[in-house]
């Protein structure tokens, strides 16, 4: 599977095939978790479960860790025991794999508007059904009616929590083997010209060796990016909400909902732009291996849920009044998001020619290149937007989206159960911070002195004066 001659091969990837360099090389700390992830996630999985020590959990700081430097041998015993004793079930497996499917079939048969994506720089321009939106509704309804609250009574609400641990562990297992595959395809039968082997067999495996994979029609990328990692994440909250709410005598705990309606929300609105998701760095430029694919099939429903996981376990206590607070706070961020998002949609839909804050919009035209089948270089153009949010910084929408995150584990109450449910909010800061460096990297090689000049008219990445 390694090519004989990979210098000669890595000089034609980089020239013809829309390689960048990965994160794995460039962030150290990206780079541990990928290699502690699978381990790592199925801990997450037994802290958040009926079998783990609440006094610990919560106070990993001033408990949990001291405990574990007491006596280091015993400590790895029970962390390995711990670790090992999360295994798949059929019961899990059948509900993962009846998940999916529900989402593949809900794929083909809804309707949707013909969209594109961004032209890759070999030419090829992925094309997608819009029906993200109509597959969230349906999806919600169709998984409420099954349940013990809706019509059918074929389960509990709470099963994705009472199923979680094992079914973190059958995705880890479904993940690792579903990446080899992902890799032998991109080598021996992509779907695009954007593919190819970067020269190391680690490499290709954690970042990928095809940027677009399609089977029978079905993208690879958005199936398991959106339509089962966003929609486990949307139903996860309101799943924990139910157990907790039955497990402590039918008592709301007042954070636990409003969080899970908060991000319920935010994700109805992460479908509603979903074609702007298909346009982000997450698809045109990370290709589909480890660091993405298995990162959506375990790391998001881990990681991306454990505030709310864990306090079905460990209950917030949070009042009505200081929950709602925070509630609204985190749906400002939502709204924000949204706003500066549709912003640039309809700058880029109209051609620049909009009212951005009432004004006419300032942009740069960048031209940059891009590589036809037959190796023709074809010149193209790209309106960069410097009004409105995409004036004051160039990625001012990360800042709504860490608004809502924080919101969302400050809604875990980190005072009563400690500094592991923040876990989320640090990740998603890192994240987004190397998403915003690997993004400004990207456009530096594709648009050159353009997006220089662009630098110039908004300096900031993030935070207006300051970051």
């Amino acid at each position: 599977m390694m090519k004989k001659d990979s210098s000669s091969k890595k000089t034609d990837y980089d020239k013809g095939t829309n390689y960048v360099e990965a994160g794995i090389e460039a962030n150290l700390f990206f780079f541990g978790l990928i290699l502690a992830g699978p381990f790592l996630t199925i801990l997450l999985a037994y802290v958040t479960s009926p079998y783990m020590d609440s006094d610990l959990a919560t106070a990993p700081l001033t408990k949990m860790i001291p405990a574990c430097l007491s006596d280091l041998q015993q400590c790895v015993t029970n962390v390995a025991r711990a670790g090992w004793s999360v295994k798949p079930t059929y019961e899990a497996m059948q509900f993962i794999l009846t998940f999916m499917g529900v989402a593949w079939i809900l794929e083909v048969i809804l309707p949707g508007k013909i969209e594109c994506g961004p032209e890759t720089l070999t030419g090829h321009v992925p094309k997608y059904k819009n029906n993200g939106l109509l597959h969230c509704i349906v999806f919600s309804f169709l998984f409420w009616g099954g349940s013990n609250l809706g019509f059918l009574n074929w389960y509990d609400f709470g099963i994705i929590y009472d199923l979680f641990p094992a079914s973190l562990s059958f995705l880890n297992i479904f993940g690792m083997v579903f990446c080899v595959g992902l890799m032998i395809k991109g080598l021996h039968f992509p779907s695009t010209a954007d593919s190819g082997s970067s020269g190391s067999l680690f490499k290709d495996y954690v970042w990928g060796t095809e940027l677009y994979p399609r089977i029978f029609g079905l993208d690879l990328k958005r199936f398991i990016n959106c339509r089962f990692a966003m929609t486990y994440w949307q139903l996860a909250g309101l799943s924990f909400c139910y157990r907790s709410y039955t497990l402590h005598g039918d008592t709301l705990d007042w954070g636990l909902f409003f969080s899970a309606v908060s991000q319920y929300l935010y994700l109805f609105k992460f479908f509603l732009w979903e074609m702007g998701y298909m346009r982000s760095i997450d698809i045109i430029v990370d290709r589909a291996g480890f660091e993405i694919q298995w990162g959506c099939l375990v790391w998001v429903p881990s990681v991306y849920t454990l505030h709310s996981r864990f306090s079905v376990q460990n209950p917030t206590g949070l009042s009505r009044e200081i929950a709602a607070s925070l509630f609204l706070v985190s749906i400002l961020g939502v709204v924000l998001n949204y706003m500066a998002d549709l912003e640039r949609d309809v700058f880029r839909a109209t051609g620049g020619k909009c009212k951005v804050w009432g004004r006419d919009p300032k942009y740069i035209t960048a031209e940059y290149e891009v590589i036809s089948p037959g190796g023709k270089n074809t010149t193209k153009k790209s309106l960069l937007l410097a009004s409105g949010f995409w004036g004051m910084a160039r990625h001012f929408q990360y800042f709504f989206e860490l608004q809502a995150a924080w919101s969302w584990c400050l809604l875990a109450n980190p005072l009563k159960n400690g500094v592991l449910v923040l876990w989320y909010a640090v990740f998603l800061t890192v994240l987004l911070i190397d998403r915003a460096d690997r993004d400004s990297r990207k456009c530096h090689l594709k648009y050159g002195p353009y997006y220089e000049e662009y630098c110039r008219l908004v300096p900031y990445k993030i935070v207006p004066g300051v970051y």
